[in-house]
């Protein structure tokens, strides 16, 4: 394994350490919320009860819109080749320009990794859009910063 190699994988298993984080807390969420919903005892104040279940009720369905947006992260993952070689900017590539190393995959944002910043994008991002399909040597500019690609792993 090469040292772009390595340093992908570092990345990638970083990202999939994240998103396992993120599909923990909303399955414990999730769960937490339901508990509290079935366990709500009716008092007698009858509106007090309704607002709490209600409310329990919005933790379940926010709680399940983070779970699914973990779960598509997960996926988008998994669909990475990190043996892969790129000759342009795309989904699965580490590009390195002047102004930072930007790996095109899910849009979670600056890693460390090695005490070197790597940013996690997606091909919807404004910067992700502006490297997608680029290639070395190509120059772009961003709020007024000029990139230039420099290398693509």
């Amino acid at each position: 394994m090469t040292n772009n190699e390595e340093t992908k994988l570092l990345i990638l298993n970083k990202l999939q350490e994240i998103i396992n984080e993120k599909l923990e807390v909303a399955n414990s969420a999730i769960k937490l919320a339901k508990e509290a919903r079935n366990n709500d005892t009716k008092s007698s104040a009858g509106d007090k009860f309704e607002t709490g279940r209600a409310m329990m009720q919005i933790e379940i369905e926010n709680s399940t819109v983070q779970l699914s947006k973990a779960l598509f992260n997960k996926t988008e993952l998994s669909k990475i080749n990190i043996k892969q070689t790129y000759d342009k900017a795309e989904f699965g590539s580490l590009v390195i320009t002047n102004q930072g190393s930007y790996f095109i995959s899910i849009g979670i944002g600056k890693l460390e990794i090695a005490n070197k910043p790597y940013f996690c994008i997606s091909l919807a991002s404004p910067i992700g859009k502006l490297l997608h399909n680029k290639k070395i040597g190509d120059k772009s500019n961003f709020l007024n910063k000029d990139f230039i690609i420099e290398d693509i792993i």
